[in-house]
């Protein structure tokens, strides 16, 4: 008996160790011998209660819930929280009012972003005197980030405001008033359940797992580009194979096949709440899985997205969930930030109830013929509006007569004098006017920004004012637009005018990134992201 109980302590000091040092994994197998020969011993002495201390049943069990309370840390450090939060709830089983148990578990479920059962956690933790402050702490920081959860009323403003020093701010994850249904686009797609205006906040989630490479000031090589796809999949894999809820999220999305026959599923499944209504899966097929990443994972560098971090020489790829079911359209609707390993979307364009949220994954200011080559890298095959209208009207001689002026360096002022000229003589009227006028916006860009140009062309062409509001009214904001709309305010600004436009700019910037900021940090964001 007394050697089971040296070997018994010898073992619990050596997970100890283990565990101080930050040896995670190895401290993980002796917290697991040390429980399972302690579990055993337990219920063995639970069974006889033959032993001569009466007390010695209790301490079995402090020592039990203690080791089970570690081995719970030390997996959150692996991020294996489903089995962390597994040892959790058994040590809590044997002493409820276990304050440091408690505190890890909370920590746990704020890492999963399950504020209001987090709460709880803190709230009876700090019963205990001695974890009271740490607790109120972490408490504190719950109830704020619930705000957030529940409201969406984010506010980057400090943070842009000091050029993004320092850590990118904590975020919550927030669903908005949207819902999964059938899309005449391809499959399923993401739509709104209510009204909602250009910049307002429609999703804020957590990436299931990112890669990032700093890259130089170069475009990264194929060999880099591989390299990064490759440790991208073995953070899923790992991440999938820890938690079968993911696994159970992740084989919800489309793998390209059989788009039509794909499940409806509920967007509540999507909240870190919902534990209970998903259904596991126990297995991963790497096949099915392979497939999931290529079809839904998203980039940093995308047209539609716009990064907030102070280093923007970076390039990244990470799979968020809900942003999955998100369909392609030339015209978008949304945009996204990307701040740390979060994933803002926001509408770019006011949005009705029932109209489906979009994003451009192909550049919407460019011409069908390179949007169609883009499609092919994509897989997409568009068959929107706009795509069927410039068919139609780019099969035309004219049309096909001013992209070759233009491929062989014609005058740009020429080459919008007789688009407009000819949309006039088509009877070409609103959105298909700006339908056309957003593949020829390098044209328009490049005449609107030459003093030269606008001298001798100016007077026959639309002013910028209207050509932008035009292709906006179309493609949503878009950072591009903006760019030429602060260089024309900034002109005005220094020839004494410019408060129409500075409020036409704001407008245009909320659009862009997003109702996140103030309006004096919306000047830094500018100067920031677009000024350059």
């Amino acid at each position: 008996m007394a050697e089971e109980e040296e070997h018994l302590q010898q073992l619990r000091s050596k997970a100890t160790e283990l565990f101080l040092r930050e040896e995670w994994k190895d401290s993980i197998d002796a917290y697991s011998h040390f429980i399972t020969l302690c579990t055993q011993k337990t219920e063995k002495t639970s069974q006889t209660h033959t032993h001569s201390d009466p007390n010695h049943l209790q301490k079995l069990r402090r020592s039990l819930c203690i080791a089970l309370c570690n081995r719970a840390e030390a997996r959150s450090k692996l991020k294996d929280f489903h089995s962390a939060l597994q040892d959790c709830n058994h040590a809590l089983a044997l002493d409820a009012s276990h304050s440091k148990t408690l505190l890890c578990k909370g920590k746990i479920l704020l890492c999963l972003n399950r504020y209001s059962m987090a709460m709880e956690c803190f709230r009876t933790a700090m019963l205990d005197p001695q974890n009271s402050e740490c607790s109120n702490e972490y408490l504190e920081k719950c109830k704020k980030l619930e705000f957030l959860s529940r409201t969406g009323s984010l506010d980057l403003s400090d943070w842009v405001s000091s050029g993004f020093r320092g850590k990118a701010p904590e975020l919550a994850e927030y669903i908005g008033g949207v819902q999964i249904k059938k899309s005449e686009i391809s499959g399923r797609g993401l739509f709104a359940t209510r009204n909602i205006d250009a910049g307002s906040l429609i999703l804020v989630t957590k990436a299931i797992a990112m890669e990032r490479s700093i890259l130089g000031g170069i475009d990264p090589s194929e060999e880099a580009q591989l390299a990064m796809w490759k440790n991208f999949i073995d953070k899923v894999s790992d991440f999938v194979r820890k938690c079968p809820k993911t696994r159970g999220l992740i084989g919800k999305l489309s793998n390209g096949e059989n788009e039509e026959e794909l499940e409806v599923v509920d967007v509540d499944l999507f909240r870190p709440e919902s534990v209970e209504n998903v259904k596991l899966c126990d297995e991963v097929d790497m096949g099915k899985l392979l497939a999931i990443l290529d079809v839904n994972s998203l980039t940093e560098d995308a047209v539609s997205a716009n990064v907030l971090r102070r280093n923007n020489d970076c390039y990244g790829v990470g799979l968020w969930l809900l942003p999955a079911f998100i369909n392609h359209s030339c015209c978008p609707n949304a945009r996204r930030l990307h701040v740390g390993d979060y994933l803002i979307v926001h509408a770019s364009k006011d949005l009705k109830a029932g109209e489906e949220i979009t994003f451009a994954y192909l550049d919407p200011l460019c011409p069908l013929s390179k949007r169609k080559e883009m499609s092919m890298t994509w897989g997409i095959h568009c068959k929107c509006k706009r795509c069927r209208f410039e068919g139609d009207v780019l099969s035309k001689q004219e049309v096909k007569e001013i992209e070759i002026g233009l491929e062989r360096g014609m005058d740009v002022g020429g080459v919008v004098y007789k688009l407009e000229e000819q949309m006039k003589k088509w009877k070409v009227r609103g959105k298909e006017k700006a339908y056309l006028r957003a593949s020829f916006w390098c044209a328009y860009s490049e005449v609107h920004r030459s003093e030269k140009s606008m001298k001798r062309w100016g007077r026959r062409i639309p002013t910028l004012d209207i050509v932008v509001d035009s292709i906006n009214d179309v493609v949503g904001g878009d950072h591009r637009l903006l760019k030429v709309l602060v260089e024309d305010f900034n002109l005005k600004k220094n020839s004494g005018g410019g408060l129409v436009e500075m409020e036409k700019v704001f407008k245009l910037g909320r659009e862009v990134f997003g109702k996140v900021v103030k309006k004096q940090a919306m000047k830094t964001l500018l100067e920031l992201c677009i000024g350059d």
